[in-house]
């Protein structure tokens, strides 16, 4: 998957990455301001959560449920990581090990720790409302 999209097309575009990522481990790579909060709010959003999503920067994970209370989401932001210490220390390998979706911002912070199969989801600025989308899967 590979395309540009209008800023307003958001769900979209969650919708489809939901549809064609062949796990449910995304890892969001791009520039600070790009979108990977708001990409990651439209995909919670479209898996049915209760609640809204927003940035955990500062508590580093959020956990999102369905109406029956159930978690269907994980949303990590590293920013603000140290080492891949502080990642295991929050318990990241249980999340790993879970049936739950995971939407890692900030993965350069733990290469190490990613899956061999975890799906890069990179952002890019086209213009101040548009962004360029483009899956790697291995």
């Amino acid at each position: 998957m590979k395309r540009n999209f209008a800023l307003d097309e958001i769900h979209e575009v969650a919708k489809e990455v939901l549809q064609v990522a062949p796990n449910k481990v995304l890892c969001l790579y791009g520039d600070m301001g790009v979108g990977k909060t708001t990409l990651v709010k439209a995909l919670v959003k479209e898996l049915g959560a209760v609640e809204l999503a927003n940035s955990p920067t500062f508590g580093l994970v959020n956990e999102y449920h369905d109406d029956k209370d159930t978690p269907i989401a994980y949303h990590f932001d590293f920013y603000r990581l140290n080492d891949e210490m502080e990642a295991l220390d929050m318990g990241l390998e249980d999340y790993l090990n879970s049936d739950v979706w995971l939407f890692i911002e900030w993965p350069n912070k733990i290469p190490s720790l990613l899956p061999d199969d975890a799906v890069g989801v990179f952002l890019h600025f086209v213009e101040e409302s548009t962004r360029s989308i483009e899956l790697n899967i291995s």
